[in-house]
Protein backbone atom coordinates (compact mmCIF):
# COMPACT_ATOMS: atom_id res chain seq x y z
CA UNK A 1 0.00 0.00 0.00
CA UNK A 2 1.09 3.21 -1.09
CA UNK A 3 0.37 6.88 0.65
CA UNK A 4 0.70 10.13 -1.15
CA UNK A 5 1.70 13.62 1.23
CA UNK A 6 -0.86 16.12 0.06
CA UNK A 7 -0.50 19.80 1.23
CA UNK A 8 -0.89 18.38 5.01
CA UNK A 9 1.75 15.59 5.36
CA UNK A 10 0.71 15.45 8.59
CA UNK A 11 -2.29 14.65 8.58
CA UNK A 12 -1.68 12.24 6.09
CA UNK A 13 1.09 10.25 8.18
CA UNK A 14 -1.39 10.23 11.04
CA UNK A 15 -3.89 8.35 9.26
CA UNK A 16 -1.62 5.76 8.01
CA UNK A 17 -0.53 5.24 11.66
CA UNK A 18 -3.89 5.26 12.68
CA UNK A 19 -4.95 2.27 10.46
CA UNK A 20 -2.07 -0.17 11.58
CA UNK A 21 -2.84 1.15 15.11
CA UNK A 22 -4.42 -2.41 16.09
CA UNK A 23 -2.15 -4.46 14.10
CA UNK A 24 0.81 -2.69 16.67
CA UNK A 25 -0.71 -3.53 19.34
CA UNK A 26 -0.94 -7.02 19.06
CA UNK A 27 2.32 -7.36 17.64
CA UNK A 28 3.70 -5.55 20.80
CA UNK A 29 1.86 -7.42 23.44
CA UNK A 30 2.94 -10.98 21.47
CA UNK A 31 6.55 -9.32 22.21
CA UNK A 32 5.66 -8.80 25.38
CA UNK A 33 4.57 -12.08 26.61
CA UNK A 34 7.80 -13.75 24.83
CA UNK A 35 10.73 -11.96 26.35
CA UNK A 36 14.29 -12.97 25.03
CA UNK A 37 17.61 -11.98 26.66
CA UNK A 38 20.72 -10.57 24.65
CA UNK A 39 21.87 -12.56 21.78
CA UNK A 40 18.76 -14.90 22.19
CA UNK A 41 16.37 -12.61 20.51
CA UNK A 42 15.57 -15.40 17.90
CA UNK A 43 11.79 -15.59 18.19
CA UNK A 44 11.35 -11.99 18.13
CA UNK A 45 13.93 -11.32 15.10
CA UNK A 46 11.52 -14.03 13.44
CA UNK A 47 8.63 -11.32 14.46
CA UNK A 48 10.39 -8.75 13.06
CA UNK A 49 11.77 -11.06 9.95
CA UNK A 50 7.87 -12.22 9.10
CA UNK A 51 6.43 -8.37 9.12
CA UNK A 52 9.26 -6.98 7.11
CA UNK A 53 8.46 -9.81 4.94
CA UNK A 54 4.87 -8.78 4.96
CA UNK A 55 5.60 -5.10 4.08
CA UNK A 56 7.67 -6.47 1.07
CA UNK A 57 10.91 -4.55 2.72
CA UNK A 58 14.51 -6.57 2.22
CA UNK A 59 16.20 -7.11 4.93
CA UNK A 60 19.45 -9.30 6.13
CA UNK A 61 19.17 -11.33 9.53
CA UNK A 62 22.12 -12.65 11.92
CA UNK A 63 23.65 -8.96 11.94
CA UNK A 64 25.83 -9.63 15.47
CA UNK A 65 24.39 -12.88 15.70
CA UNK A 66 20.28 -12.18 16.07
CA UNK A 67 19.77 -8.41 14.66
CA UNK A 68 17.95 -7.84 11.65
CA UNK A 69 18.83 -4.61 9.20
CA UNK A 70 15.85 -4.06 7.17
CA UNK A 71 15.79 -1.44 3.87
CA UNK A 72 13.84 1.23 2.81
CA UNK A 73 14.70 2.91 -0.98
CA UNK A 74 13.03 6.20 -1.27
CA UNK A 75 11.66 7.54 -4.98
CA UNK A 76 15.04 9.89 -5.21
CA UNK A 77 18.20 9.47 -4.52
CA UNK A 78 19.11 11.14 -0.95
CA UNK A 79 20.62 10.30 2.42
CA UNK A 80 20.99 7.56 4.36
CA UNK A 81 18.72 7.53 7.35
CA UNK A 82 18.93 4.86 10.02
CA UNK A 83 16.64 4.29 12.73
CA UNK A 84 17.41 1.72 15.62
CA UNK A 85 15.25 -0.08 18.07
CA UNK A 86 16.66 -2.38 20.73
CA UNK A 87 14.91 -5.79 20.70
CA UNK A 88 15.98 -7.74 24.21
CA UNK A 89 14.25 -8.20 27.59
CA UNK A 90 15.46 -8.09 30.97
CA UNK A 91 16.26 -11.09 33.57
CA UNK A 92 13.05 -9.52 35.77
CA UNK A 93 10.06 -11.65 37.46
CA UNK A 94 7.08 -9.99 35.82
CA UNK A 95 3.71 -9.07 38.30
CA UNK A 96 1.57 -6.88 36.71
CA UNK A 97 -1.08 -9.53 36.40
CA UNK A 98 -1.58 -8.08 32.61
CA UNK A 99 -3.15 -10.40 30.23
CA UNK A 100 -0.31 -9.99 27.78
CA UNK A 101 1.93 -10.56 30.63
CA UNK A 102 5.35 -12.55 30.11
CA UNK A 103 4.85 -16.22 29.99
CA UNK A 104 8.97 -17.20 30.34
CA UNK A 105 9.42 -17.43 34.01
CA UNK A 106 12.44 -15.00 35.49
CA UNK A 107 12.26 -12.81 31.58
CA UNK A 108 10.54 -9.23 31.70
CA UNK A 109 10.12 -6.51 28.89
CA UNK A 110 10.66 -4.17 31.68
CA UNK A 111 12.43 -1.57 29.54
CA UNK A 112 9.87 -1.22 26.76
CA UNK A 113 11.79 -3.00 24.23
CA UNK A 114 9.07 -4.59 22.83
CA UNK A 115 7.74 -0.97 22.30
CA UNK A 116 10.65 -0.14 20.52
CA UNK A 117 10.55 -2.94 18.57
CA UNK A 118 7.08 -2.73 17.06
CA UNK A 119 7.23 1.28 17.30
CA UNK A 120 10.10 0.48 14.44
CA UNK A 121 8.09 -1.89 12.11
CA UNK A 122 4.73 0.68 12.81
CA UNK A 123 7.83 3.63 10.67
CA UNK A 124 8.68 0.74 8.40
CA UNK A 125 5.50 0.19 7.59
CA UNK A 126 4.39 4.22 6.92
CA UNK A 127 7.37 4.64 5.31
CA UNK A 128 7.49 1.89 3.13
CA UNK A 129 4.18 3.45 1.86
CA UNK A 130 5.62 6.73 1.11
CA UNK A 131 8.83 5.34 -0.78
CA UNK A 132 8.33 6.57 -4.11
CA UNK A 133 8.28 10.25 -2.57
CA UNK A 134 11.27 9.91 -0.35
CA UNK A 135 14.29 11.55 -1.18
CA UNK A 136 17.04 8.92 0.06
CA UNK A 137 16.95 5.45 2.12
CA UNK A 138 16.45 4.70 5.23
CA UNK A 139 17.84 1.78 7.51
CA UNK A 140 16.08 -0.55 9.98
CA UNK A 141 18.28 -1.66 12.56
CA UNK A 142 16.73 -3.80 15.12
CA UNK A 143 19.42 -4.33 17.90
CA UNK A 144 19.90 -7.43 19.81
CA UNK A 145 21.60 -7.26 23.36
CA UNK A 146 21.34 -3.63 24.57
CA UNK A 147 21.09 -4.52 28.43
CA UNK A 148 25.51 -4.43 28.75
CA UNK A 149 26.02 -6.78 25.98
CA UNK A 150 27.44 -4.97 23.44
CA UNK A 151 24.97 -5.92 21.06
CA UNK A 152 25.15 -2.48 18.66
CA UNK A 153 28.91 -3.13 18.80
CA UNK A 154 28.58 -6.29 17.19
CA UNK A 155 26.29 -5.02 14.28
CA UNK A 156 29.04 -2.64 13.80
CA UNK A 157 32.00 -5.10 13.37
CA UNK A 158 29.34 -6.78 10.85
CA UNK A 159 29.00 -3.62 8.80
CA UNK A 160 25.88 -2.56 9.82
CA UNK A 161 27.17 1.30 9.42
CA UNK A 162 28.23 0.57 5.74
CA UNK A 163 26.25 -1.11 2.29
CA UNK A 164 25.19 1.68 2.44
CA UNK A 165 26.97 3.80 4.44
CA UNK A 166 24.66 5.93 7.22
CA UNK A 167 24.76 9.35 7.27
CA UNK A 168 22.52 9.85 9.93
CA UNK A 169 21.12 7.69 12.86
CA UNK A 170 18.04 7.76 14.88
CA UNK A 171 17.49 6.30 18.50
CA UNK A 172 14.55 6.66 20.70
CA UNK A 173 13.82 5.40 23.65
CA UNK A 174 10.40 5.62 25.57
CA UNK A 175 9.78 7.61 28.74
CA UNK A 176 6.63 6.57 31.20
CA UNK A 177 6.34 9.81 32.92
CA UNK A 178 5.82 11.64 29.25
CA UNK A 179 1.79 12.18 28.28
CA UNK A 180 0.94 9.47 25.10
CA UNK A 181 1.30 10.80 21.72
CA UNK A 182 4.32 13.18 22.60
CA UNK A 183 8.33 13.18 22.33
CA UNK A 184 11.39 15.53 23.71
CA UNK A 185 14.51 15.85 22.65
CA UNK A 186 17.53 18.07 24.12
CA UNK A 187 20.81 19.82 22.45
CA UNK A 188 23.56 17.27 22.70
CA UNK A 189 23.65 14.01 24.77
CA UNK A 190 20.13 13.11 26.24
CA UNK A 191 21.26 9.72 27.50
CA UNK A 192 23.44 8.55 29.96
CA UNK A 193 26.41 6.18 29.00
CA UNK A 194 26.46 2.98 31.78
CA UNK A 195 29.38 1.70 33.50
CA UNK A 196 29.71 -1.46 35.76
CA UNK A 197 31.66 -2.06 39.14
CA UNK A 198 31.94 -5.13 40.85
CA UNK A 199 33.99 -5.20 44.50
CA UNK A 200 35.31 -7.26 46.96
CA UNK A 201 35.51 -7.00 50.41
CA UNK A 202 37.92 -9.20 52.01
CA UNK A 203 38.17 -10.01 55.44
CA UNK A 204 38.64 -12.74 58.42
CA UNK A 205 35.71 -15.28 59.02
CA UNK A 206 34.10 -15.76 62.73
CA UNK A 207 31.53 -16.49 64.86
CA UNK A 208 28.70 -13.59 65.09
CA UNK A 209 28.90 -14.24 69.35
CA UNK A 210 33.09 -13.08 68.88
CA UNK A 211 33.05 -10.21 66.34
CA UNK A 212 36.51 -9.30 68.12
CA UNK A 213 38.03 -12.50 66.66
CA UNK A 214 37.26 -11.92 63.02
CA UNK A 215 37.55 -8.78 60.40
CA UNK A 216 34.14 -7.89 59.21
CA UNK A 217 33.61 -7.38 55.65
CA UNK A 218 30.08 -6.89 55.84
CA UNK A 219 30.55 -4.22 57.62
CA UNK A 220 33.68 -2.50 55.80
CA UNK A 221 31.20 -3.37 52.65
CA UNK A 222 28.29 -1.15 53.99
CA UNK A 223 31.11 2.05 54.92
CA UNK A 224 31.99 2.02 51.60
CA UNK A 225 28.38 1.85 49.85
CA UNK A 226 27.60 4.78 52.51
CA UNK A 227 30.69 7.00 51.17
CA UNK A 228 29.97 6.71 47.70
CA UNK A 229 26.76 8.25 47.49
CA UNK A 230 29.00 11.31 48.45
CA UNK A 231 31.10 10.88 45.16
CA UNK A 232 28.83 12.75 43.03
CA UNK A 233 27.87 15.33 45.38
CA UNK A 234 31.25 16.11 46.44
CA UNK A 235 33.23 15.42 43.31
CA UNK A 236 31.31 16.11 40.40
CA UNK A 237 29.96 19.62 39.64
CA UNK A 238 26.42 19.86 40.49
CA UNK A 239 25.44 21.32 36.44
CA UNK A 240 27.33 17.90 35.15
CA UNK A 241 24.90 14.61 35.76
CA UNK A 242 25.99 11.66 37.35
CA UNK A 243 24.37 8.74 39.19
CA UNK A 244 26.34 6.23 40.91
CA UNK A 245 23.89 3.02 42.45
CA UNK A 246 25.09 0.01 44.32
CA UNK A 247 22.22 -2.45 42.83
CA UNK A 248 22.99 -5.69 44.47
CA UNK A 249 24.89 -6.63 48.17
CA UNK A 250 26.26 -10.56 48.81
CA UNK A 251 27.78 -11.74 51.90
CA UNK A 252 27.39 -14.64 53.96
CA UNK A 253 24.95 -17.84 54.11
CA UNK A 254 24.45 -17.92 57.31
CA UNK A 255 22.96 -15.49 60.41
CA UNK A 256 25.38 -16.21 63.10
CA UNK A 257 28.58 -16.70 60.95
CA UNK A 258 30.38 -13.25 59.68
CA UNK A 259 31.80 -14.27 56.63
CA UNK A 260 35.47 -13.83 54.96
CA UNK A 261 34.56 -11.75 51.85
CA UNK A 262 31.18 -9.36 50.75
CA UNK A 263 30.94 -8.50 47.06
CA UNK A 264 28.48 -5.43 46.05
CA UNK A 265 27.78 -4.34 42.50
CA UNK A 266 26.42 -1.41 40.78
CA UNK A 267 26.57 1.55 37.85
CA UNK A 268 27.73 4.48 37.08
CA UNK A 269 25.86 6.59 34.74
CA UNK A 270 27.64 9.60 32.88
Amino acid sequence: MSYYLPNDPETAIREAARRIEADLVAIRRDIHAHPELGFEEVRTAGVVQRELTRLGIPYRAGIGRTGVVGLIEGGRPGPVLAIRADMDALPIQEQTGLPFASTVDGLMHACGHDVHTSTLLGVAAVLKGLAPQLAGTVKLIFQPAEESLGGMAEMIVAGVMDAPKIDLALGFHNHPDMPVGTFAFVRGASLAASDRFDVTVRGKSGHAAHPYTAVDPIVAAAMLIAQLQTVVSREVKPLHPAVVTVGSIHGGSARNIIPDTCTFHGTVRT
